[in-house]
């Protein structure tokens, strides 16, 4: 499985950032609230993110920093108030592999350049993604998933967190690596989506480890299967999709942060330091950790990499027919 930032380059990062923050803090930026842009519902790995980012920039500058939950639309409304805000920092925006996605999905109906017009900040944490299913759901293992769905086409509803999100992509390497047809449900984020799993709305998902790990350990949903490529130490009982014989079903969710294109390069830099802070900061580390998040925190240029990367391997599958939007 990829990873979208080397430990070297994150090593590089850390060194460099105590040198450069007091530099930094001379820009007078923020002074005034700035505010974080979510584009997904509140609850999910997006939100737990941006949350556990304001919270630290918030006390370390003194000026708040604000989530704002805009869920909905593939992330595109969300994404795109920050595409179109002042290029001036104060506002910035949580963004996961939906970003990269978006370009081939939403052929001709993105507003917005994804590489012209977001500045990228840095990959801050990324993470796995696991096959839910409701306790009363009848099947136990994929094995059993697949016969369900081999048996009746089309019967068999996945649910996933919104367009291009890492459950969506989950999703799509799924029904690939099956080859069965199943139903994919999309929600607002994935605090709707665990809401309607454990109401029973729909009997099986993909789902971020970090949103759902809470009620996994609960029991109020169960695990069938994880996309990394070894067990989690978290989730030690759930078997890899390697092991499922699945083992085309591998992907990582990463999340980061943007902003406008055009923002002055001090500031850039100034949000950059923080939010690679942010991820280090040991009351913060050890939450993200405990919800199985892998700690990041790369470079700008890093991210603005990644994302070129990741643009071109979706427009691939789109190409061969595997990416389309229900």
């Amino acid at each position: 499985m990829s990873r979208p930032i080397r430990r070297r380059t994150l090593l590089t990062t850390l060194a460099a950032a105590p040198l450069a923050a007091p530099a930094l803090a001379q820009t007078g930026f923020p002074a005034r609230p700035v505010r974080i842009i979510v584009p997904y519902a509140a609850g999910g790995a997006s939100d737990i993110v941006g949350r556990l980012m304001a919270q630290h920039a918030t006390r370390e500058t003194g000026q708040s920093f604000v989530v704002e939950n805009r869920g909905g639309g593939a992330t595109v409304p969300g994404t795109q108030a920050v595409a179109i805000a002042p290029a001036d920092g104060y506002t910035i925006s949580t963004v996961d592999n939906a970003l990269s996605v978006n370009p081939t999905m939403l052929r001709g109906r993105l507003p917005f350049d994804t590489e012209k017009d977001l500045a990228p900040l840095g990959v801050l944490v990324q993470a796995p993604v696991v096959l839910v299913k409701h306790p009363a759901a009848p099947a136990d293992t994929v094995a059993d998933l697949l016969g369900r769905a081999r048996q009746r086409p089309g019967s068999v509803s996945l649910a996933h967190a919104g367009i291009g999100s890492p459950t969506h992509l989950a999703v799509v390497q799924f029904l690939v690596a099956s080859g069965l047809e199943m139903t994919p449900v999309g929600y607002r984020g994935g605090g709707p989506q665990i809401t309607a799993l454990m109401g029973g709305e729909v009997q099986y998902g993909f789902m971020s480890v970090p949103s759902s790990l809470a009620q996994l350990q609960a029991g109020r949903v169960k695990a069938l299967a994880i996309t990394s490529p070894a067990r989690s130490p978290l989730l030690p009982e759930v078997p890899s999709f390697r092991e499922a014989g699945l083992p085309a079903v591998d992907l990582v969710g990463w999340w980061g942060m943007v902003a406008p294109a055009g923002v002055p390069e001090p500031v850039l830099d100034r949000l950059h330091a923080l939010l690679v802070a942010a991820v280090h900061a040991p009351e913060v580390a050890e939450r993200l950790r405990t919800l199985n998040y892998e700690l990041v925190g790369g470079s700008r240029a890093d991210f603005a990499s990644l994302i070129r990367h990741e643009i071109a391997r979706w427009a691939d599958m789109g190409a061969r027919g595997a990416l389309q939007a229900e």
